[in-house]
């Protein structure tokens, strides 16, 4: 079987190792799976992304902290019909995303820090995104009582396509974004 140039057997190891991996792995997790030099992994790494950019029906993106490969963003809309769209997304309401939002801007946090930013209890919506996998405890605030604190998890950074929490965009950004009208095509209608 003729291969396309430029693709070795570490190529082949790192793009293995990667259909079978669950989630992101570091440049340093490969190298020591494949017995190479983070160098040597970095270069492969670079050599598949490219042989992915050529209109392919899977990418690799870096995102929480590794290396995860990917359905193209393009093919969206195709995969979540085939999966059953209802089944394998996460459907949050209005109090959980804006509890998430608190969460990530202010992590670590404690339920009672949520709901002096809120205004409102958030226990059962901090509950629901522990069950979701988005938020975990994160140890105890010293202070009275010893509060449970909480931050998000690496299944939030997969699930908004983040690669480290300095990624989210900062509060005057998010501003920016708002404020200026949108142009066509910019908004997409939820239930598209």
């Amino acid at each position: 079987m003729r291969r396309p140039e430029g693709y070795d057997i570490l190529m082949r190891q790192v793009e293995a190792i990667f259909f079978v991996a669950s989630q992101p792995l570091s440049e340093e997790t490969l190298a020591n799976a494949t017995g190479q030099s983070v160098k040597a992994v970095r270069e492969a790494l670079d050599r598949l992304v490219s042989c992915y950019a050529e209109g392919r029906g899977v990418t690799l993106l870096r995102m929480s902290g590794g290396w995860q490969m990917a359905t193209a963003p393009d093919l969206d809309r195709v995969i979540a019909d085939f999966q059953g769209s209802a089944a394998t997304q996460v459907r949050l309401s209005k109090a959980a995303l804006e509890t998430l939002a608190v969460i990530a801007y202010n992590q670590p946090v404690t339920r009672s820090e949520m709901e002096e930013i809120r205004t409102v209890r958030c226990d059962r919506v901090v509950d629901t995104l522990m069950k979701h996998g988005l938020v975990r405890v994160a140890g105890r605030k010293k202070s009275v009582g010893n509060p449970l604190l909480y931050r998000t998890t690496d299944v939030f950074l997969e699930l908004f396509g983040l690669d480290a929490i300095s990624s989210l965009p900062t509060l005057d950004e998010l501003q920016e974004t708002f404020v200026r009208a949108p142009e066509e095509g910019d908004w997409k209608d939820m239930d598209e």
